[in-house]
């Protein structure tokens, strides 16, 4: 387990925590104003926020799921006031101050840091950050060793604040493992309940963003779809996910498309025909079968499925 401490903005930080405090917060994006790839943690180890100076105080974190490099346009539809500013206008304002770069526009890649669980602590139990623990030449931010040395004591510090922060009922499971008990031996990583936001980045990365039916590669064009609706128990799992041109997703919410869970092939209903009489090009999809994921981790789970099949499908 790594714990990484990384500089925070003032203002990013006092936004985010207020919608938290509206309970409109399960993801945050710890942008970059460049594109350049974040390897500093791997999904489930804790990212810590650290206020500049003077402050140089720990006031919350998340939980590290998901790195990707997107256009800030897309950055501000997945994530909206998640990326701690009002508006997408601010965000490409700030980004343009950060890169010191005004001819930045919203087609342009930043990087996109997802962090699930976010947490912010009560003003009391924030957590000093002397230069001792966080030099203060360093401008982005630190790793520590969460099984040895200075890393050890400051989890047992942060199991200890966030235990006297009143975070509430409701908490998800890798913030629900830090208010346990300090663990004998080593701290434990435990993956963090994945939100809407992480749901449409990982899915969109791991089909390598090409529609899993026609291989479409036009980004904007493309939606993360759920197999079987959250709506109707289903959840943000990225084996529950599917990236699909955005009139295959429809099709596909509706019923008009399936896919066998066995064979992973295209289904297409008959109800097209009957229904529009039409649907020639999406008839020339029928026993296709889908891209598979670059992460086999994230293939379709066959029993999402059978349930769209059973529920939702219209044969």
């Amino acid at each position: 387990m790594r714990l990484r401490v990384a500089v925070t903005d003032t203002d990013w930080y006092r936004r985010l925590r207020g919608l938290a405090s509206l309970g409109q917060l399960d993801e945050v994006n710890f942008w970059r104003p460049s594109a350049a790839a974040f390897h500093a943690l791997s999904p489930g180890e804790i990212f810590l926020f650290k206020l500049h100076a003077p402050h140089n105080l720990i006031v919350g974190g998340g939980f590290f799921r998901h790195t990707s490099t997107l256009p800030v346009a897309t950055a501000w539809e997945i994530f909206g006031q998640a990326n701690g500013v009002a508006t997408e206008g601010e965000l490409l304002t700030r980004l343009r101050k950060l890169s010191r770069n005004p001819g930045l526009e919203l087609a342009d890649p930043i990087t996109c840091i997802v962090l699930s669980e976010p947490f912010f602590l009560a003003s009391d139990a924030e957590i000093p950050c002397p230069p001792e623990l966080f030099p203060r030449h360093i401008v982005s931010g630190k790793n520590y060793d969460g099984q040895a040395g200075a890393g050890l004591r400051l989890y047992a510090t942060l199991c200890e604040s966030l235990r006297h922060s009143h975070l509430g009922p409701g908490v998800g499971p890798a913030t629900a493992n830090l208010l346990e008990p300090v663990h004998r031996g080593s701290p434990q990583i435990v993956y963090p309940r994945l939100g809407q936001a992480g749901f449409r980045i990982g899915v969109t990365d791991a089909y390598r963003r090409r529609c899993a039916m026609t291989g479409e590669r036009t980004l904007p064009a493309l939606d993360a779809a759920h197999i079987y609706p959250v709506s109707s128990g289903g959840r943000h799992d990225l084996r529950n996910g599917l990236l699909l041109r955005r009139d295959l997703h429809s099709l596909f919410d509706l019923g008009y498309l399936g896919i066998h869970p066995r064979t992973r092939r295209i289904l297409v209903s008959r109800r097209i025909r009957q229904e529009f009489d039409n649907g020639r090009d999406y008839y020339a999809l029928d026993g296709r079968e889908i891209a598979a994921p670059a992460d086999p981790g994230a293939a379709p789970m066959p029993d999402y499925l059978q349930l769209h099949l059973d529920a939702v499908f219209r044969g």
